[in-house]
C-alpha cells in the first residue's frame, strides 16, 4: 500500500516564484497537474477502451477463422478433383499405350 505524502503547496508556490515563475504561470501549472483521481479515471477509461478493442479483435479473428476453414474446404475439394482428373488422364494414357 502506498502512503500519503504531505506536500506543502504554499512553499512550492513560493519556491517557484523565487525561481522566476509568475503567479499566472504557477496558477496554470497548478490547474494542469493530474490528481490521483484523474489518473484513476484515465486508467478506468483506458481499461474500458482496451476491452472494447479486444472484443472487436476477437470477433474479427473468429470471422477470419471461419473464412480460413471455408478456403481450406474449397482447397481440399479442388485438390481431390484434380487428383481424380489426373488419375483419369493416367488411365486413359495407359489404355492408349496398350
Amino acid at each position: 500500500m502506498s502512503e500519503a505524502i504531505a506536500f506543502d503547496t504554499h512553499r512550492f508556490v513560493k519556491r517557484l516564484t523565487r525561481k522566476g515563475f509568475t503567479e499566472e504561470q504557477v496558477a496554470m501549472l497548478n490547474t494542469n497537474l493530474a490528481t490521483k483521481a484523474d489518473i484513476e479515471a484515465l486508467r478506468h477509461e483506458t481499461k474500458i477502451e482496451i476491452a472494447k478493442i479486444e472484443a472487436g479483435l476477437k470477433a474479427e479473428i473468429a470471422k477470419l477463422d471461419k473464412r480460413i476453414e471455408s478456403v481450406r474446404a474449397d482447397l481440399l475439394k479442388w485438390m481431390f478433383a484434380g487428383l481424380i482428373a489426373q488419375g483419369g488422364v493416367i488411365v486413359a494414357l495407359l489404355q492408349l499405350l496398350n
